[in-house]
């Protein structure tokens, strides 16, 4: 099969990992920079473009997108999706997931566990925004954050509403959740591929720091999962309409309770953590999935 990478450095560990993994299983695998890419949209043959030339057709093609380029990227990946190319993540589904609000919602109405979240842009009454969520101590996101960043804990109800007020000062639309203290700084992120958690790993946050994103310099661990961890995981990939993600979990007094679906997970961490060949399985989706050469699809999307 003929596979696509979309990302921005051939040299990070996730596109090292998936281009071995495909070649190692006799593929033909070829690094695209998203944002390199330009498109050539007709009703006839729509095309993507790169480096001065049309690209050729590709079986199937790995969205790499990271936050910061969302609307590109998923754009990238629809005009593959038009000329009949296998996305191992729909473009939609891409979108859906990296609108934290969004996919909030969309968990809230399949019943999957969530922290108690309120959201809110200019609220008059931030004492009662705070209030609704179960009062200080509370987690105030940005909308826009990512890996960490624009994430904070209120201890009390005077820190809570002078961060919210600095917030609304921005003209930034924000998050107010629960704060999960019996998780003690650690999450679950559990690695999600057809439909299956193919890998756990847990993430404890260093000391005097409550995010545990391997960014921050969290630890990463093997951890075993409940039943009920591995459905919540795999009915949120569900929800977003994912094929692969990872699914950020934490352990509460109420169950497993989902934070957030990655849509580009990254596969360092939890190939190193449980040492599973991730990357192979990935691979090994695209080959039961995609369809090599299917013609009949070429041009619709």
């Amino acid at each position: 099969m003929r596979i696509a990478i979309l990302s921005r450095n051939p040299k990070l560990y996730s596109t090292r990992r998936l281009v071995e993994a495909g070649q190692e299983r006799g593929h033909d695998i070829e690094v695209i920079d998203t944002m390199h890419c330009y498109m050539d949209i007709t009703s006839a043959r729509p095309s993507v473009r790169y480096k001065g030339k049309q690209l050729p057709y590709f079986d199937a093609v790995i969205p790499r997108i990271g936050a910061s380029v969302s609307f590109y990227g998923t754009s990238v990946v629809r005009q593959f999706e038009m000329t009949g190319t296998y996305s191992l993540n729909e473009s939609v589904a891409i979108s859906r997931s990296r609108d934290k609000l969004r996919s909030l919602q969309l968990l809230s109405r399949k019943g999957i566990g969530m922290p108690r979240t309120g959201f809110a842009h200019h609220p008059d009454r931030i004492d009662d925004l705070i209030k609704n969520v179960g009062g200080a101590p509370v987690v105030i996101k940005l909308l826009e954050g990512t890996q960490g960043i624009g994430v904070v804990l209120a201890d009390t109800q005077k820190a809570a509403e002078s961060i919210i007020e600095a917030f609304m000062g921005l003209n930034a639309s924000i998050l107010v959740q629960e704060f999960i203290k019996e998780a003690g700084g650690s999450d679950i992120r559990c690695f999600v591929v057809g439909g299956k958690v193919v890998a756990a790993m847990k993430r404890q946050a260093p000391p005097g720091e409550f995010r545990s994103n391997l960014h921050r310099g969290g630890q990463a661990s093997l951890v075993r999962l409940s039943p009920a961890e591995r459905k919540t995981a795999v009915d949120a990939a569900k929800t977003m309409g994912l094929n692969c993600c990872g699914v950020d979990i934490l352990r509460s007094n109420h169950g497993p309770v989902v934070m957030e679906v990655n849509s580009s997970p990254g596969l360092e961490g939890i190939e190193l953590a449980t040492k599973k060949n991730v990357a192979g399985m990935i691979i090994e989706f695209i080959e039961k999935s995609a369809k090599p050469n299917n013609t009949k699809t070429k041009g619709k999307g």
